[in-house]
């Protein structure tokens, strides 16, 4: 049976407090049995070359942000599917070893499970994903209400990545029954991810995502127009890698005494101010104003700058899963009731963690790890 590689716990535990008292979290989403490859740069076409590094670890966004949640002291539960191969077992192996509840898993006994070929540049720090997705898909059929109802028992938020759109629709709509908070991933444009959208209370989006969505001429703007397309968003965070994040809030209380300004310059006048001298994360911040864009509109809120950890070059390993460890971080910190400027470095910092070793789960740091501590001391 293929194994997969399960990172081992750290042996130094500090005298940090308990974890979040409400701390199930349920999502729904990719899995995936990842075939890692380093390389020393990589190959031009009918190139033969030799690998650096190889690696079998488990990945897909869902199984990566809940690995991190749960290494964090969270107690995640997963709704996906594979099939009964070995890489579905491999995947469901590699889950379970680091906490997560796989209870609610479908295995088909036909078909193959997802599995990506990831290649690492080792001379760019890129990484490029061959994937192959599991078959037959999740259906919302396979899940019945009983199910569904046990999953979401106890939940304090759920968490959706935008796949399987038919099934985790089902799902979100008994979350907003139950009045459970719904974060969703929007990594890219794909079927169904605006009808979990409307519903959702946070998005955490990739860089392109707001401008291919809105076609807005800027981040800070396309973000503007998002809040305002979807009024149940209390957030909308995007994250740029190496370039940090933004994160636009809104605010529930209006105050008429409130300045008004462009989001445009707003954003511009935060990075004026963010230290440039800071190698950890840091958070800069907008007081409460009227976010404004021209023929766009108004939304009353907040605008937030983080930035990323400058990590030395040789440090860094691979970038894959960054994006999902940063999910998994924003997920404690909102039941932890961390507020955005300690919850963005904080997210920052669990996501730079995952960059030094290789694959999307072997560098997602513990709870009791010593880097952590400023922000859950």
């Amino acid at each position: 049976m293929l194994r997969l590689q399960s990172s081992a716990m750290s042996s130094d535990p500090l005298s940090l407090p308990p974890p979040p008292r409400r701390r199930i979290v349920v999502g729904c989403g990719a899995v995936s049995a990842d075939f890692l490859a380093a390389v020393a740069s990589y190959p031009n076409p009918d190139d033969k070359i030799r690998t650096t590094d190889l690696k079998f670890q488990g990945g897909g966004n869902a199984g990566n942000a809940l690995t991190c949640a749960s290494r964090l002291g969270l107690k995640p539960r997963l709704i996906s599917k594979v099939a009964d191969d070995a890489q579905g077992r491999g995947i469901l192996e590699e889950l379970k070893a680091d906490g997560v509840d796989t209870s609610f898993f479908i295995v088909s006994p036909d078909g193959n499970s997802p599995f990506t070929y990831v290649i690492v540049d080792n001379k760019t720090k890129t990484r490029t994903c061959i994937h192959t997705p599991g078959h037959p898909p999740l259906l919302p059929d396979e899940l019945p209400l009983s199910s569904l109802t046990s999953a979401l028992d106890g939940a304090r938020i759920i968490f959706f990545d935008g796949r399987f759109p038919e099934t985790a629709l089902k799902i979100a709509r008994e979350a907003v029954s139950k009045h459970i908070p719904i974060l969703v991933e929007a990594e890219r444009l794909r079927e169904g991810l605006d009808d979990l959208l409307i519903v959702a209370d946070y998005a955490v989006c990739s860089a392109k995502f707001p401008k291919a969505w809105t076609n807005g001429a800027s981040t800070a703007r396309a973000l503007l127009s998002m809040m305002l397309r979807l009024p149940n968003l209390q957030f909308i965070i995007v994250t740029m890698g190496e370039d940090g994040c933004i994160m636009l809030e809104r605010s529930v209380d209006d105050d008429p005494d409130s300045g008004e300004e462009d989001v445009d310059s707003l954003l511009d006048s935060l990075r004026l101010k963010s230290p440039n001298y800071m190698t950890l994360p840091t958070c800069i911040l907008s007081p409460k104003m009227k976010l404004t864009a021209k023929e766009i509109g108004t939304v009353s809120g907040r605008l937030y700058l983080g930035t990323a950890e400058n990590i030395p070059p040789p440090e860094i390993i691979d970038t894959t899963g960054a994006g999902d460890a940063f999910i998994g971080a924003t997920l404690y910190a909102l039941c932890a009731g961390m507020p955005p400027e300690k919850m963005l470095p904080f997210a920052a910092q669990v996501a730079a963690a995952n960059c030094r070793a290789l694959g999307a789960r072997a560098g997602l740091p513990h709870r009791t790890d010593p880097r952590l501590a400023p922000y859950l001391l």
